[in-house]
């Protein structure tokens, strides 16, 4: 019997299996899916309790710096979490009905695969970064705000503890301890914004750091270090929790250095940090009525000024801390290290805070009216906290000069280390200099000079003359650093006179700065050896100068091409060889002569025509046009 092939029954059983054979292969991938989600299954007894593993620490940080948080934007976490939880309800099929919700039960049961994990991990997470994105609040959060806060909180202790009870039961031992300690973090930050069981609050953080330390001693690179970045995040926290039940004596400077951390797991301690120093100024604000400054005493009236003054002055004994223990570090052999970045940042604060009392102060004094005498205090103030921040200023480009020259001292392996110039130098002398004449401008300026003002101008005097020798000093290196020996030694002798002038200044008074007596010293004494260096130096290039000049000559030729060298690409066109050379070795391209020499090229000759001056031309006024005049023109004659 023949079959039609025009007939539509003939190309049904094709697509019955074309069909049946795609269903199958589908079948399978899922399954290969399934397996690499679930992991291998040698035995029974694995597929009858499967053990999922998740990573927790890992997978946390990199949702965490990829949706926000490396910017601290909770708001663009918390909207990730909620997508991430959508698509992981829609793809496991466990959405909570469609009219009226229903919710469904999470036990050991219904975890069958990983995601489950993951649905109850990422919904702890959402409401972490809720809670988190209302502390961030511009003026913080009110009372209504703080109970939803708290709550808010809460939620995410509660799934979090939960998601630590499913890993015991469903994931492996790695998984399960992640988590432990994930919940012990959610547990310590909830009793840690209540300010309350700090003794608890410490408990969960020394046991999530515990499980940390340990988990970081395995795996791969990358796992720990992002455990021993957790470790350190931790460290603050449990530090804090030890100072309110007062195991340890921490101060002030050493709150305001933890609070400089970086993370995510920071940023909670860092807002209740800041809010209770806020606190602590604004109660000691109120027994601050005066501002002592050099002999004089000025009321404070605005609570605001108090604050900011007071926030100055804990920044202020907090700089002089990091000073001293930047110090000891610059002569270290591990300075390379140092975060010099933070010493500056406090310096930084310190400045914005009394910019802010003085624009406080100057508020105060355009409403003052016409009491002369509240404009008195106001304009002392004012001064005074200006001098304040004129001191600080000089210490900070203080800092940056023993920066700078530890810089240019030490021997330079690394390539990708920034040189240090002598006229970096120069130029921070300068503001030195700028910065001490302003200070000094301001102390002296008015009527009534107490004598701690006068002897205070005397010392900035004191130090621009140890700043002009320094500044010298580096100029002339400077010179030297570019050949120039007769203005490197001039400088030189001219920085010497200049430290010799300031040391007798110095020596002098009666408080004696030993540092800067130490320091004008050795200055004293580079000058020395150096203008020697200098002098010698001179007059040896002197003395070579005319047999480098002759050597220099000997090798000039007119044809500009010596014949020993080997010859240019342009002579030899016709062999195929490289004119660039070996990549190894750093020689100059053979391609052709530059400048090219010189030429012999025919021009017109030079005619001098002499005979031009004895020459007696014949005249020619006969030849001449005579002119014609008029009648009237002959009686005038």
């Amino acid at each position: 019997m023949q079959t039609n092939p025009h007939h539509p029954t003939t190309f049904v059983f094709p697509l019955l299996l074309f069909f049946c054979l795609f269903e199958g292969i589908m079948v399978k991938e899922n399954e290969v899916a399934a397996m690499e989600i679930e992991g291998p299954k040698p035995n029974n007894s694995d597929q009858i309790n499967p053990r999922y593993s998740i990573n927790v620490l890992q997978l946390l940080k990199s949702a965490q710096m990829q949706h926000g948080l490396r910017h601290g934007d909770y708001a663009r976490y918390r909207r990730y979490c909620t997508a991430r939880l959508r698509r992981l309800y829609k793809s496991l099929k466990f959405t909570h009905g469609r009219g009226k919700y229903t919710r469904r039960a999470m036990n050991e049961s219904t975890v069958t695969e990983v995601r489950y994990l993951h649905l109850v991990l990422y919904t702890a997470e959402r409401a972490w970064s809720h809670a988190m994105e209302k502390r961030q609040l511009l003026d913080g959060p009110n009372a209504k705000q703080r109970i939803y806060l708290i709550g808010r909180l809460r939620k995410a202790v509660k799934w979090a503890d939960l998601f630590s009870r499913l890993c015991a039961a469903k994931g492996d031992s790695r998984t399960s301890l992640e988590a432990e300690a994930y919940a012990s973090c959610m547990n310590g930050l909830l009793l840690f914004e209540q300010d309350r069981n700090w003794d608890t609050a410490l408990k969960n953080f020394i046991s999530a750091r515990a499980v940390y330390e340990e988990l970081g001693k395995y795996g791969d690179l990358e796992n720990q270090v992002l455990c021993r970045e957790r470790v350190e995040e931790l460290e603050p926290s449990v530090r804090y929790c030890r100072h309110k039940i007062g195991e340890s004596n921490l101060k002030t400077s050493e709150l305001l250095q933890i609070g400089e951390m970086e993370g995510p797991a920071l940023d909670l301690f860092k807002a209740k940090l800041e809010a209770a120093m806020a606190e602590a100024r604004s109660q000691q604000a109120a027994s601050l009525t005066e501002f002592h400054w050099l002999g004089h005493r000025f009321p404070i009236s605005n609570a605001k000024t108090r604050v900011s003054i007071l926030k100055g002055w804990h920044l202020i004994s907090l700089s002089e801390d990091l000073a001293q223990e930047l110090e000891k570090d610059l002569h270290a052999p591990a300075a390379d290290s140092l975060p010099v970045e933070k010493k500056l940042a406090v310096f930084d604060k310190i400045y914005t805070a009394y910019q802010e009392a003085r624009s406080f102060i100057r508020s105060d004094l355009a409403s003052a009216g016409n009491a002369d005498s509240v404009k008195d205090d106001l304009n002392g103030l004012d001064k005074a906290v200006g001098a304040v921040l004129g001191q600080r200023t000089i210490e900070r480009n203080q800092l940056l000069v023993s920066i700078a020259k530890s810089k240019l001292a030490r021997h330079r392996d690394d390539k990708n280390e920034k040189v240090t110039k002598p006229e970096e130098l120069v130029r921070l002398y300068d503001l030195l200099l700028q910065n001490t004449g302003d200070l000094s401008d301001l102390v002296s300026s008015g009527r009534d000079r107490k004598p701690e003002e006068v002897a205070f101008s005397e010392d900035c005097v004191l130090r621009s003359m140890a700043f002009r020798a320094q500044r010298c000093f580096y100029l002339a290196k400077s010179y030297s650093s570019a050949g120039k020996r007769t203005e490197a030694y001039a400088l030189y002798c001219h920085a010497q006179s200049l430290a010799e002038n300031a040391l007798k200044k110095f020596q002098t008074t009666m408080d004696t700065d030993e540092a800067m007596t130490k320091e004008l010293k050795t200055l004293y004494n580079e000058c020395r050896a150096n203008s020697c260096i200098e002098h010698a130096t001179g007059i040896m290039e002197d003395e070579k100068a005319p047999e480098n000049l002759s050597k220099k000559i000997s090798t000039i030729s007119l044809s500009g091409v010596d014949k020993k060298a080997e010859k240019f690409l342009i002579e030899k066109l016709d062999v195929y060889e490289s004119a660039v050379g070996e990549s190894n070795v750093k020689s100059v391209p053979r391609i052709g002569v530059f400048p090219p020499a010189f030429q012999s090229i025919p021009r017109n000759p030079i005619v001098l025509d002499l005979a031009y001056n004895c020459i007696d031309f014949p005249s020619l006024e006969n030849r001449m046009k005579k002119d014609k005049k008029g009648f009237i023109s002959r009686l005038w004659r």
